[in-house]
């Protein structure tokens, strides 16, 4: 997927395979945690500058693709979010936002797990080989056993939502990553 973020510059997001060490992978915590192993995707974005991790995560959460999907979980779920909220999860003082809580941290990635158990989302930034940084955003659904043989897979209902969620997972990620190029990860500090 190509897409311009400003100036003319062209953003490059692109499906890559789940690093091995990404906790998205490692992270097995939880009620089952083998309805985790195998599971996850990634996509990748490499940006020109030096990209911390709590701006990634800031920018992911306050930009305007993702400011619609917490829209529609306050409206449905009760789960309100704000934007200190957001950078208080961004800069790991606090543990949970909206309908997510954090699984797991390190000082380049950060996954957050639904409070239903059913899915996580991942973060990570790679300082990248050209210079500035590989942005990476994954997400994993759990999967159950099923059919007579037992083979755990996710859900039908996310199968047949499967290339919906590759197109939005590559539009949040384009929209996290035109605010960091725009200077501006969040539109403003208030709620």
């Amino acid at each position: 997927m190509l897409l311009r973020y400003s100036r003319g510059h062209v953003l490059s997001i692109v499906q890559c395979p789940l690093a091995e060490d990404a906790l998205l992978r490692t992270y097995l915590g939880e009620i089952h945690p083998e309805r985790w192993a195998g599971q996850g995707d990634c996509f990748c974005a490499t940006v020109p500058a030096s990209v911390p991790l709590s701006e990634f995560v800031f920018a992911f959460y306050t930009s305007p693709v993702f400011r619609i999907e917490r829209g529609i979980l306050a409206i449905i779920l009760g789960a309100r979010s704000t934007e200190t909220q957001a950078r208080a999860v961004a800069d790991g003082s606090r543990d949970s936002f909206a309908v997510w809580r954090m699984g797991a941290r390190t000082g380049t990635q950060l996954v957050m797990c639904d409070r239903y158990g059913k899915t996580r989302s991942w973060f990570r930034v790679v300082p990248a080989e050209t210079g500035g940084t590989l942005l990476q955003f994954g997400s994993a659904v759990a999967s159950r056993r099923d059919g007579p043989a037992g083979v755990a897979r996710p859900s039908i209902v996310f199968r047949w939502l499967r290339r919906f969620h590759v197109l939005y997972s590559q539009v949040l990620l384009w929209s996290a990553t035109r605010g960091i190029m725009n200077g501006r990860p969040g539109a403003s500090a208030a709620d």
